[in-house]
């Protein structure tokens, strides 16, 4: 019951029904879309990361300060090498990142250079080779690149044409590539030593990525391997998603905040709704009371209007965060080819508890006044 004169009062001003309802969709969606792209992130780096073969990654000092100069010398590799009986190491392949900014993503590129004798598909499943051919070991001083797919389709980029990475550096194009994950559908593959030379990189790498023989056993190689050289950082997969993870809840937190503003805002339409609801229902709720009506009915009245209320607009924010995600992902497929938003069943739980709990927090003020109406006060009131 009600419910039902809860419903039948929120239809019985629809105008502004609509719109308080409209605020809370905008603030609900604009928080399901901030907090989407935390979960697509999570979701991203999972399945970026492990589209890597390798077992543990080896930095110069820890992971966390990974800086975007190289600053790993090449010749630790021999170090590692050097001991791959003892630690059950079967290969150690230096990699160097480098990313050339520019005013649109189409001018910017993340370059990467490989030994050019090393076989990718061992460091990246599913690399593939889909137009013209991969660098060879007569490639290593050579400036030709590899350029992954998505890249291509991004920049208008051929086989047989030139990328410029400085004013004094340009690759020619000899292939195009795919790969299970998305990183390298987004990179330009050269040969590390002309990546070196190009940047002036000297001798230095930015990780090396290193294969062992049980891979279960990654976490506890990669902590013999620090004792062994402590300069140096090793991390598992699972290390690294850690530090990604500490990352983008740091960004949570940020996101949440902006979205508390706007929930905040969304909280006092609905109270200024029910409020005005109340107010200009003093003498009908006199009325009410008069034919023997508690106090607390009406507080449960209004209490439950402002739930509902809450409640729709919450859906109808869902649903909007729904659609404002997918538009995310459309233009970040476009741009990187990786969608960078995801909505689960735990956000949308989430979203519908703050809808609900923003109903409760809005309803208390309106509810408490409803229930201290007098009979005398409001059956006179308006007359």
């Amino acid at each position: 019951m009600v419910l039902e004169l809860a419903l039948s009062a929120l239809r019985y001003r629809p105008m502004r029904t609509f719109l308080t309802a409209s605020g809370i969709a905008i603030a609900v969606g604009s928080m399901v879309v901030f907090l989407s792209l935390g979960e697509g992130l999570r979701q991203a780096f999972a399945n970026e990361i492990g589209s890597v073969g390798a077992e543990i990654q080896v930095s110069y000092g820890s992971f966390e300060n990974l800086g975007s100069s190289p600053e790993l010398p090449l010749s630790r590799a021999d170090d590692l090498r050097a001991v791959a009986d003892e630690y059950g190491i079967v290969s150690v392949t230096p990699l160097y990142l480098y990313f050339r900014g520019g005013f649109s993503p189409t001018s910017s590129f993340a370059f990467q250079g490989v030994p050019t004798d090393v076989d990718l598909t061992g460091i990246y499943p599913g690399f593939e080779i889909t137009e013209g051919r991969g660098l060879t070991p007569e490639d290593r001083t050579r400036n030709v690149a590899v350029v992954g797919e998505q890249v291509a389709e991004r920049s208008n980029l051929q086989v047989g044409g030139t990328l410029r990475l400085s004013s004094d550096a340009a690759f020619e194009i000899v292939g195009l590539s795919s790969s299970a994950g998305g990183f390298l559908g987004n990179a330009v593959i050269t040969p590390l030593v002309s990546l070196q030379q190009a940047t002036n990189a000297n001798d230095n790498v930015t990780f090396f990525v290193v294969d062992i023989e049980n891979p279960a056993e990654a976490a506890n190689t990669a902590a013999a391997l620090a004792e062994r050289f402590p300069e140096l950082g090793f991390q598992t997969q699972s290390d690294v998603l850690e530090v990604i993870e500490r990352g983008i809840q740091i960004t949570d937190v940020v996101r949440l905040g902006i979205s508390v503003i706007a929930l905040i805002v969304g909280a006092i339409a609905v109270a200024n709704t029910v409020l005005m609801s109340v107010i200009e229902r003093t003498r009908e709720f006199g009325v009410v009371r008069a034919v023997g009506a508690r106090p607390r009915f009406l507080f449960g009245l209004v209490l439950v209007e402002s739930i509902a209320l809450s409640i729709v607009g919450g859906a109808a924010g869902v649903a909007l965060g729904f659609g404002g995600a997918a538009v995310v992902n459309i233009i970040a497929v476009d741009l990187i080819g990786l969608q960078v938003a995801a909505i689960t069943a735990r956000l949308v739980a989430f979203s519908f508890g703050v809808a609900f709990a923003m109903g409760i927090l809005s309803g208390l003020a309106p509810s408490a006044r409803a229930a201290r109406i007098r009979i005398a006060e409001a059956t006179s009131y308006g007359v």
